[in-house]
């Protein structure tokens, strides 16, 4: 599995880089090889976002990258967003907790 991020910054319209990230998000989730995706906004820097996705492997991205359609997609985006992005593989992984302020406390005897 390899994992692809996307940071971006975009200087445009952020609704009509929205618009066009989900047309490209949805055509990627269509794609042989996609697991998943996420994206992310910054909260100090609110026209920064990370896309996060997940491939079986480099090649499946690159098949969904290279193609016709992802081309004529990513063009609007290129006019609204400067794109940062990169293909990572998992070197450590640990567990996923819930966070202690929305696990409920026991109820205590009085």
């Amino acid at each position: 599995m390899v994992t692809f991020v996307n940071k971006l910054t975009v200087h445009g319209d952020i609704e009509e880089f929205l618009a066009a990230k989900e047309r490209i998000s949805a055509f990627m989730s269509a794609q042989p090889g996609h697991i998943a995706h996420r994206t992310l906004n910054s909260l100090g820097e609110p026209n920064v976002f990370v896309e996060i996705a997940e491939w079986v492997d480099a090649a499946s991205h690159r098949a969904a990258m290279t193609s016709e359609t992802f081309r004529e997609l990513v063009g609007p985006l290129a006019a609204l967003a400067t794109p940062e992005p990169g293909l990572f593989r998992t070197v450590e992984e640990g567990p996923w907790r819930t966070p202690a302020a929305v696990v409920p406390e026991p109820a205590h005897a009085a």
